[in-house]
């Protein structure tokens, strides 16, 4: 089964090889679809991945990247309000299923300031980390998550009517 089985309500499962092949894509008309859109992968993540996960939020400033982590983090069942963590970079919420490390690479310039923040220890570690602004993760720390399945993309594009295009996809291994 791929990441469409987030849709029709499957199973979540990833086989060892992950896979790009089969990325659902989804339009959001407001916020709060975009938070039950989070809430479903979250909820399959809770499920399925106990290890833990790698999800990357990837869009524009102001796509809506924290409300979509607002939505994994309820269906982790996260009771804490979620902030965009932008200034503070790292945020840890321990009140769900597993726990939930929020980054901002926001303002992350650099090699530098990317190792500084021990990201290495995060990704390896225990729980869920959602990384927005993820096209800055350092391509070692995504490949440093291996042994962490599933590692999801999630692109936000900015959508003629206002909305959102929301695409989820498997990161190949």
């Amino acid at each position: 089964m791929k990441i469409a089985d987030i849709d029709r309500g499957l199973p979540f499962h990833y086989s060892p090889i992950v896979s790009t092949d089969d990325p659902t894509h989804h339009h959001s008309a407001s916020p709060e679809e975009t938070i039950a859109l989070g809430a479903r992968i979250g909820a399959r993540i809770a499920e399925n991945c106990a290890d833990g996960a790698l999800v990357l939020l990837v869009g524009p400033l102001g796509a809506g990247k924290t409300v979509l982590a607002k939505g994994i983090a309820r269906g982790l069942g996260i009771e804490e309000q979620v902030i965009s963590p932008t200034y503070t970079i790292v945020s840890e919420y321990g009140s769900g299923s597993v726990p939930l490390h929020h980054v901002d690479l926001y303002r992350i310039e650099g090699t530098e300031q990317m190792e500084n923040l021990g990201l290495e220890d995060i990704v390896r570690g225990n729980g869920i980390v959602v990384v927005e602004w993820g096209e800055k993760l350092a391509p070692s720390l995504v490949t440093a998550a291996t042994d962490r399945e599933p590692r999801i993309r999630v692109t936000i594009a900015l959508a003629p009517d206002g909305g959102r295009d929301i695409t989820v996809e498997d990161i190949q291994g």
